[in-house]
Formats: structure tokens, sequence, C-alpha cells
């Protein structure tokens, strides 16, 4: 046998598929030394048949010897379902069992093993096991429940337990989007938000503006860009995809005025009214583009002065405000303190010279959380593991506070949050959770029509078998945290609850392989969740997209994401507005890919030119030309649809490439048209903005995540084309303008 055919089975017990076809149609074998490289990474070594076939028989022990799994995911709809008995074949005696629900109703019962249907059968060291069906004794309502299993003798020894998930049939759908209800909102990346009273970046109180100017508007919504955490420490780090951490959010976007004024004292207030520090903050508002890092040069301090405040005046007195930040702490439990934990010890680790940046970089003793080394450090540096604490209950009380606002102003779909796809390998998230991220592979893309060499995200994936072995309790808490707060929420890059393409530690981003994921189960548990915080799901599925990915998708309520640049038939011509699903979010365009301005006018293809992104000079040309048949066609996609005046076709290809307001309108309008239950219109375009927000495939090459909007909000209610915008959208779906209600 090959080296490869001896390695496959071992991979594809991990998940890891041994070939694929990439988006040309031709299958693509994975080497072996990537398979052995991605076993690695999930801490299973393969570099010879000894080690294969060791790795093999303890993952079948591990399977094996377990009388039930860690957890199992059942639906609620489902008319049986049975558990999985793991026993051997000489145990016959009878079995006691116990469900115990989450709210703690008990269920009670004995079995008798040797009656059970028998699904498979393996030997162990001589021994063999046999593999039952044990049928569920009852259907509890959908959540999380406990099942135990114990001998029926007078000892009633506890032979196994597992986390019983039961999942409702399908994803929360909003009131406002039954019954063909259909809705519209404004997208907008926060950080990009100009006020006239911000500190340099959009803020919290920003965003409450921002849901008044679209509750006016007529809009249902307010996306945002991920709020993850990112890097204090190093603020220039800026990619929201690219977090420290999906389960908190980001300090930076506190409003820092309002906690000036709840928790400020007089000599506080007078160093911030200052002539000098104002001007800081003026010059800091002017700029065309965030500078995290003078952002976080007069936040951070100050914040910490507030801080101080806080726990002289309220923690030293037992207040309200100290009994309510005590709880949200008791709360968050052992994860919110050890991400608290991880930033006091990066801060104190970046403060040296050299910085240590990451936690890979950090003394050996300190990589591991349970360490005695972090427990000591724990202790000497408890003030600032609670400042750190203190940073996220603020963070977490502005959000709430935001998102009730969204209701109290109208706004059927509140908040719309994006879930990235990933965390950082040098982030609070990995350090905590090292057993189920593989932090020697990255998760990326093979290689495709607008990326021939492929791409490799630099995030570290999660290991499907430690995810299941650890009854999917990260997964439940990255859906929950960021549920809490909005009332739709997008999955970035959905697939990857199928499969991910992994690419191991230092190779080429064609040499990846992709992983499987136990979608049916994670589809469940988000729908679960979904339904608990009354959350709508979005999937952003752009590209190709597996046929079991939307089998698992459509069924249980999830959104499509539709873009119209995408939105062609076979001809080339675009989609009528009635081909596209209802059940969709249909928008003109996304943070990833140019501004309907830009777009009409080349911007983004003049600036990969001038980046150099194009691998020949025949490839711009080509694109360009695929650029101008692009237009020619949604020019005549509007005309059908009689989305413009008179003679505005012929007026507007006579001239060359320009984006005018009664065009920017009408193809709104189209999109507006749709029978897609959500329409996001993204504010740049609103704006009439030709910058694009991110230009894949660069970092410090172009200003991805920086640039500021053109417009500030005070000037909102004064734009033409947002409001012309806004009345296309309007006509299509049904809302007038909104007053907030005082």
């Amino acid at each position: 046998m090959s080296d490869d055919e001896l390695i496959s089975p071992l991979a594809l017990t991990c998940g890891i598929q041994p070939h694929f076809y990439d988006v040309w149609g031709k299958r693509r074998e994975v080497s072996a030394s990537t398979l052995q490289a991605l076993l690695a990474s999930m801490g299973i070594s393969a570099e010879d048949i000894h080690q294969r076939d060791t790795a093999i028989a303890e993952l079948e022990a591990r399977a094996w010897r377990r009388p039930l799994p860690a957890v199992q995911v059942v639906h609620a709809h489902e008319d049986s379902t049975h558990v999985a008995l793991n026993l051997p074949a000489t145990h016959t005696a009878a079995l006691n069992w116990r469900l115990t629900e989450e709210h703690g109703r008990t269920h009670e019962g004995t079995i008798e093993p040797r009656t059970l249907e028998t699904l498979s059968r393996h030997k162990l060291d001589g021994v063999e096991y046999l593999r039952r069906a044990l049928p569920l004794p009852l259907m509890p309502e959908p959540g999380y429940h406990l099942f135990t299993l114990a001998t029926a003798d007078a000892d009633q020894d506890q032979l196994a337990s597992m986390t019983l998930i039961v999942a409702p049939s399908h994803c929360f759908v909003a009131p406002a989007l039954q019954n063909g209800g259909r809705a519209w909102g404004i997208s907008t990346q926060l950080y990009s938000i100009r006020s006239n009273r911000n500190w340099g970046i959009g803020d919290f109180a920003d965003l409450t503006a921002l849901i008044d100017h679209a509750a006016r508007l007529g809009a249902d919504a307010v996306g945002l860009n991920p709020l993850h955490v990112l890097f204090p420490h190093n603020p220039a780090h800026r990619s929201p995809y690219s977090p420290s951490s999906r389960l908190y959010f980001n300090s930076l976007y506190l409003d820092v005025d309002k906690i000036i004024e709840l928790d400020g004292d007089d000599s506080l207030r007078q160093s911030v009214s200052e002539a000098e520090f104002q001007q800081r903050l003026l010059a800091l508002r002017e700029r065309e583009r965030v500078d995290y890092s003078a952002v976080a040069a007069v936040k951070f301090p100050t914040l910490e002065a507030l801080f101080t405040n806080f726990r002289k005046q309220a923690l030293a007195t037992d207040s309200e405000l100290a009994a309510a930040f005590r709880a949200f702490n008791q709360q968050g439990g052992e994860p919110l303190y050890y991400h608290a934990l991880f930033e006091a010890l990066q801060a104190h680790f970046s403060a040296q010279q050299p910085p240590l940046l990451g936690w890979s970089a950090w003394p050996p003793e300190y990589r591991d959380p349970a360490s005695p080394a972090v427990e000591a450090f724990a202790t000497a540096h408890a003030d600032r593991v609670e400042f750190c604490l203190y940073l996220q209950w603020q963070v977490a009380s502005q959000l709430a506070a935001a998102g009730e606002h969204a209701r109290e102003a109208g706004l059927r779909l509140g908040l719309y949050l994006d879930l990235a796809v990933g965390v950082d390998r040098e982030g609070a998230e990995a350090w905590a959770h090292q057993r189920v991220y593989a932090t020697g592979a990255s998760v990326g893309a093979p290689p495709d029509l607008y990326n021939l060499k492929g791409q490799d995200w630099g995030l570290p994936p999660l290991i499907p078998i430690e995810l299941n072995d650890t009854g999917y309790a990260l997964f439940i808490a990255t859906l929950r945290n960021n549920m809490r707060y909005a009332h739709a929420l997008r999955i970035d890059h959905v697939m990857g609850l199928m499969r991910l393409y992994w690419v191991p530690a230092g190779a080429t981003a064609a040499d990846g392989a992709f992983v499987h994921y136990p979608l049916e189960d994670l589809l469940g548990i988000l729908a679960l969740e979904s339904q608990r915080n009354q959350c709508f799901i979005i999937g952003e599925d752009l590209g190709t997209v597996p046929d079991e990915v939307r089998q698992g998708l459509t069924p249980r309520g999830v959104l499509s994401y539709r873009v119209m640049y995408f939105e062609k038939q076979d001809d080339g011509r675009f989609k009528p507005p009635d081909e596209y699903p209802a059940q969709a979010l249909a928008a003109v365009s996304t943070h990833d890919l140019p501004t309907l301005a830009g777009y009409w006018e080349d911007v983004d293809l003049e600036v990969r030119a001038e980046l150099d992104l194009f691998p020949t000079d025949e490839q711009h040309l080509q694109q360009q030309q695929e650029r101008s048949d692009d237009r020619t066609q949604i020019l005549n996609a509007l005309e059908r649809e009689n989305l413009l005046s008179k003679g505005a076709t012929t007026q507007i290809s006579a001239q060359p490439p320009r984006m005018t307001d009664e065009l920017a309108s009408a193809i709104h309008r189209f999109v507006a048209r749709t029978p897609a239950q959500l329409m996001l219109v993204q504010i740049e375009d609103a704006l009439g903005q030709r910058e694009a927000v991110n230009l894949p495939a660069t970092t410090d090459e172009h200003p991805n995540w920086q640039r500021k909007l053109s417009v500030a909000l005070e000037d909102f209610d004064d734009h033409p084309l947002l409001h012309n915008i806004a009345a296309a959208v309007n006509a299509e779906r049904g809302r007038g303008g909104k007053t907030p209600r005082s």
C-alpha cells in the first residue's frame, strides 16, 4: 500500500478528507505529508505505520470504552430516537437510567441491555464490545439535559453521563418576516462612523444615533461589523474578522462620555474638558482614517481612571453598581475570568522590552492557563484583572442599551450582529481553549478563480473530535454571547458548520484539505440558541456551496445571503428580482466587495492594478471588459423593470462610467423588489463612497478597516442620496418613515 493509502483511514476517522473537487471540477488528492501535518495539529502523531496504528486503536478505544457519548443532539420533531450504548458483551445486568431536565425535573427507569438492538460490535484487547440502541425513554422540551446510567444493584454506581441536547426543528423567524413579510436595514462598520462628539472612532453613542436615523428612514434593522474583542495592547491589529475572542466585545467602542457621566469625579471631568484634551479629540475626529493607536492612547487611560473611581465609590461601598458588576462577573464565570486574566497577562508582557506579543511568545510557564505561574500572576495583579472585567461589563451594558433603544425606536428587527468565522491564534480564546483549537493549522480556502494560489486566513480551526468531547461548550457559548445583544446574527462562512479548509502551518494555501464537522449537531444547537434568544440567522453562503449545506440550512429557516453582483443567469444576464429566493438577505454589495460607486467606476480594479494584484496585464484587461459587460447588463436589467427614466440608459451608457444618484437609487430599488425577507443597504453606498471597506488579499498595502464615512452622523438628515435610496427601498418594501418614540 502507498503512504497515502496507509494514512487515509486515520485521516477519515478524524474528519480529514483525503481528496476534494476544486472549482474547476478537478479531483485534488491530498498528499500524505499534508494529512500527517493536519493530524499533528490535532495532537495525533502519524509519522510511521506504528504511530498510525496506535492512533487508530486509541481513537477506537476512546469511542468504544465510553458507555455513553459525551453529548448527543436529537431533534424534538423526530418520532423516535435512540442513544448509542457501548458495553462489553458480557454485561447483561440491568441498568438504571435517569434523565434530568434542564430545569430540574427528573425521570427514571430501568433497562435490560440484552433486550436492546445491537447496532455494531468491536473487539478491544480481546474483549468484545456491543453498541446497542437504547431508545430515548421520552422526548423532553428543547434544551440542555443530563442523561445518566448507573448499576441497578444496591450500590447504584454511576457508569456514565452525557449531555442530551434537544433541538427545535428550525431557527427563530422574526414576526416581521413571517407570512411573506419583508423588511430592510442599514449596515455599517461601527468604527467608521464620523460624528461631532466621538473620540475618533464610532462608538455606542453613535450607534444609538444611527438607530434613530434608521428609524426615521423607515429601516427595521441596523447591521454592524463583528464587534468581537481585538487586542487592546496592539490597537493596530484592527481586522474585526481576526479577533482575540468571539466571546467578548471590543472596548474601544465604549462611549467614554457616558461612563464619565456615571463614574467620573470632578477632577476627571475637569481634565477631560480642558482645551488641550479636547483638541486631541478634535484632531482624532478630523482624521480621514481611524487611528486606532491614538484612539487607544486617549481612551484606555481615561477608562483606567474611571475604574479607579469606580473602585473607590462603588466597590468599596458595596453599592448597587458594585452588586451589578459582581453579578456580571459571576454570570460570566470562568470563561470571562480567563479572558480578563489573558488581557492582564498580555498587557504585562507587551510592556516588556522587547515586547512579547502573543501568548506563544510568553515564557512557557504562562502559556498554560492552569499553571501555578498563571495563578500566582492573577493573585499579584488582581486589580488589573478586575479592570479588564470592568471593561467587558461596561461594553455589555452599553451594547444591551443600544439593543433596547432599537426596540424603543420602532426597529422591528433591531441590531444585526456578525459572527466571524474564527479567532486569532495569539488571542485570549485560543489560549484559554487550547484543547479544542488546532494551533498548528489555519482556516483558508483552496485556489479558485479569484485567488489562484488559495487563501490562508491565519485563524486556527476547531478540532471536531475535541469539540464533541467537550459537549460543544465553546460553540454554544459563542452563539449565546453574541445572540444576547442581537435580534439577527450573520454567520460568516456558514459552510464552516459542515467543513473548513485547513492549511498546515508553513504550507502554501494550495496544500490544504477539507475537514468535516458534525453539521446536523451544530445546526441543531444553532436552532436552539436562535429560538431561546429570539434571534434570526443569516448564513453567509457566497461562493460554491455543497448541496448538503443548503439542504441543512433551508429547512431550519436560515436565510441565505444574496449579493446582486453575483446573482446572474447562465447567459451573463442579471437575475430579475423575482428569481431571488424569499428565504434570503439581499444586498447590492458587502464589506469585502467594492462599493456600488467604486464598482461602477472600476475603482477597485485600478486599486488592484496599483498594488500589482493582477498576475498579468491581460487579466486586468479581462476584468475591465467583464465589468463593462456587467454595467451593460445591469442597465438592461433596470430597464426591463422600468426603473430608469426614459433615455437614462442611453445617456449613462454614452458617458465614461460614473455613478449617479438616479442610478444608485434604481439599483437599490431593483434589489428591494426581490422577495428576499431582508435587504441591507450599505451606508457607504447610500453616501456615494467610492473606496472599499476592505480589499481581500491585502493587509498594510491598503487601509482596510480604517476608512471613516464621508459624512458625519449629524448631516445624515440633509444627505439627498441617502434619503433617495431610503425612499426607493420603502416604495418596494412597504415601509414609511418613522420617528423614534420618546
